[in-house]
């Protein structure tokens, strides 16, 4: 069988990897198991509408009627609750653990920022503490049973997605984010080839930011660029989940904690993400 290109012939050292015991295993593995479906979105590189992603493929598929549960793994960053129209939101305790924060359409939500004095409140951490939260929130919270369990991940290829990775059982997959641009192939490489490493699927690609268009006259502007995610998909052998065209709408309703995908269900955006996720379903249901 030949070798991928991209594929680099070294794996990921071992004490890279995250060490857990076997009674943390365990836990993971009983709050997973009720968990039909599991999804991660990464970017190689910040600013290309990862979070967004995440957001709309969560309230897509509860608007469906689907059990949905999103994990904000961007333990630095978490913007899940700003554009979930959380702020403020806590996490308490309860007898089955930690209770998750109930969002828009009933999504079970789960970030840092739930566990902070403010949204202000730096997070100061190295590696390791940033693997234990993460650990706690697959282990310690109550997610219950669930349809899909959406994961953000931070970009790039670190400690936060090496955990992600290693730690949860029977993962459908991962989800690449990106944008038109044809650099955005070096950072998709880097991505597609960490997944590879660590065993877990690639469900497809997404191009963000696939042009302007414009709400007054209809023409469509290619501003950043066009075809690098189409490119990236094809160089790196990955499925095409599909284009997402650029609306100012987008930023303004994340910024008021409103999904663009139900708030503005009838624009080129939102009509072409629901056709990347009716893809997404499909995919699923053919790898299983």
């Amino acid at each position: 069988m030949t070798k991928h290109p991209s594929e680099p012939k070294e794996k990921i050292p071992k004490d890279l990897m995250v060490g857990t015991q076997t009674s943390e295993q365990q836990e993971i593995a009983e709050r997973m198991r009720h968990i039909k479906h599991k999804i991660i979105i990464l970017s190689g590189k910040g600013g290309v509408g990862k979070t967004t992603v995440a957001i709309n493929l969560a309230t897509s598929l509860a608007w469906q009627g689907h059990t949905i549960g999103i994990l904000d793994a961007d333990i630095h960053g978490p913007d899940v609750p700003k554009m979930l129209g959380l702020e403020g939101a806590r996490m308490v305790g309860g007898d089955k653990g930690l209770e998750p924060v109930i969002g828009p359409l009933n999504i079970l939500t789960v970030s840092m920022e739930f566990l902070l004095q403010s949204a202000d409140t730096p997070v100061i951490w190295r590696g390791p503490l940033k693997m234990r939260v993460i650990s706690e929130f697959l282990s310690k919270v109550n997610w219950g049973s669930l349809d899909y369990l959406i994961i953000d991940l931070p970009p790039g290829t670190g400690d936060e997605s090496l955990s992600i990775m290693q730690l949860l059982p029977d993962l459908d997959g991962v989800i690449i984010v990106t944008t038109p641009q044809e650099v955005a192939l070096l950072d998709s490489r880097k991505a597609a080839s960490m997944v590879r490493q660590m065993n877990v699927p690639i469900l497809g690609l997404i191009e963000n930011m696939s042009g302007f268009h414009c709400p007054h006259c209809g023409e469509v502007t290619n501003i950043f660029g066009k075809g690098g995610g189409k490119n990236a998909a094809k160089e790196l052998n990955l499925f095409f989940l599909g284009d997402l065209p650029f609306d100012h709408r987008v930023m303004l309703l994340s910024d008021e904690g409103k999904p663009f995908i139900v708030t503005e269900s009838k624009t080129p955006v939102a009509q072409a993400f629901q056709k990347a996720v009716e893809r997404l379903i499909t995919r699923i249901k053919h790898q299983h």
